[in-house]
């Protein structure tokens, strides 16, 4: 599987602060959870990288 390959899976995204500091990516779908936490600055690294990919899909001629 590459991040091309289209799958027909649902799943819920939430983004947050915790308690300690650290910023959760919490995705939901059927039978799993994952809470992945990152450091604030882990955290900005990871949304300059959707802002790249943001830029990039809007360039892509369809």
């Amino acid at each position: 599987m590459s991040i091309n390959t289209e799958r027909d899976i649902e799943a819920n995204l939430q983004i947050g602060p915790t308690e300690l500091g650290m910023v959760r990516l919490f995705i939901e779908a059927p039978g799993i959870e994952i809470p992945m936490d990152f450091e604030p600055e882990e955290a900005e690294e990871i949304a300059e990288e959707i802002l790249a990919a943001v830029r990039a899909a809007r360039s892509v001629k369809r």
